[in-house]
């Protein structure tokens, strides 16, 4: 059995990027939106800082996984929402993600661990 699949990092993802990919699966969302979502995703036992929230959309942007949708408006007195989608790769990860995780219940189970 493989635990590992192909992750696109080659490593598993942290709690928090699971569960903002996770968070776009439906549709594209805004950062408040996003930090709303995870903490309801996560039962309020992850509640991101905004700081978190946008380094870690940095980091997926930079990897491909999620894009940008809207932008700041030409004059400087209306802004427009940045929402974020997810992209092909983004749910390729997701899935890996979701498949490596799998595999360690079924390990865990296989040896008697209480899996519920």
């Amino acid at each position: 059995m493989e635990l590992q699949p192909d992750l696109p990092t080659g490593e598993p993802l942290s709690e928090a990027t699971f569960l903002l990919l996770l968070a776009l699966t439906p549709a594209p969302n805004h950062g408040y939106g996003l930090i709303k979502q995870v903490q309801q995703l996560s039962d309020g036992q992850i509640i991101l800082s905004t700081g978190t929230l946008y380094g870690a959309i940095r980091r997926l942007l930079d990897l491909g996984w999620i894009e940008r949708q809207g932008a700041d408006s030409p004059d400087d007195t209306t802004r427009t929402a940045k929402t974020y989608a997810l992209t092909e790769l983004g749910r390729r990860a997701l899935a890996a993600e979701t498949a490596r995780l799998r595999g360690l219940v079924r390990l865990a189970e296989r040896y008697g661990a209480e899996v519920r």
